[in-house]
């Protein structure tokens, strides 16, 4: 059975393309212009697995369709699909709970690359032949748990978190370098395969997040080092 997606968009070219795309790689697709069509969907408990959500739509904001989203099923995985790319956006849309955040214009192999990696965690997705067996790596501390392969971060008693890829490539190459000043391009040429001026915001964005979830965390913290970069600081760990 192929996953079911609610695409939520209004420009008709990307509307279209999208759809007939993600509709050639084995997706079902339903896609709608208004956010106020796809919440009915939602409400009227159509199953989706996963909600591809524009933000500036002409009668709702993208944001409010994602809380909304969260209070009909908290399990429905989203995306934000948008051509706004300010810094508290990112960090609104990702501390709501979206899987990820991809700015236009975007590769559409990407766009693929990205929903498959999330539809893989709920086991929704297994394309032989893409899909390559995820290396297992758990990094502990006395109050830190991040497990790679099921995508996890724990901190203390809480619940776990599931991080989107790029947050666990980030925190891996964290765990990685610890205790060492990681210079800001080293990071972005490391984890997100080039540097600019746009990966750096998305890297910032990134970095905000895990501090949030690791705020509880006396184990770790992670520093500024002004004009340089960064420094992931473990106190201790179990191997």
């Amino acid at each position: 059975m192929s996953a079911r997606i609610l695409l939520v968009e209004d420009e008709l070219d990307l509307g279209n393309v999208v759809k007939q795309y993600l509709e050639l790689k084995g997706f079902e697709v339903t896609w709608v212009q208004r956010g106020k069509p796809a919440v009915e969907l939602l409400v009227s408990k159509v199953h989706y697995d996963l909600v591809i959500l524009d933000i500036q739509l002409p009668d709702m904001n993208g944001f409010e369709i994602a809380e909304q989203i969260k209070m009909i099923n908290k399990d429905i995985f989203f995306l934000f699909l948008t051509s706004r790319n300010e810094k508290k956006d990112r960090i609104y849309g990702l501390d709501i709970g979206a899987e990820d955040y991809i700015t236009k214009p975007f590769d559409i192999d990407e766009l693929i690359l990205r929903i498959k990696v999330i539809l893989r965690r709920s086991g929704l997705f297994n394309d032989a032949e893409t899909h390559t067996v995820p290396h297992n790596v758990l990094y502990q501390t006395s109050d830190v748990s991040f497990d790679t392969s099921l995508m996890q971060l724990v901190v203390g008693n809480q619940k776990p978190i599931v991080l989107t890829q790029r947050e666990v490539d980030l925190l891996e190459y964290f765990f990685t370098h610890k205790n060492k000043v990681l210079k800001r391009d080293e990071i972005l040429t490391a984890v997100w395969g080039e540097n600019d001026y746009f990966m750096g915001r998305s890297l910032d964005v990134f970095i905000s997040r895990l501090r949030k979830i690791l705020s509880q965390s006396s184990t770790i913290r992670i520093e500024n080092i002004y004009g340089v970069g960064f420094i992931f600081k473990l106190e201790d760990s179990n191997p």
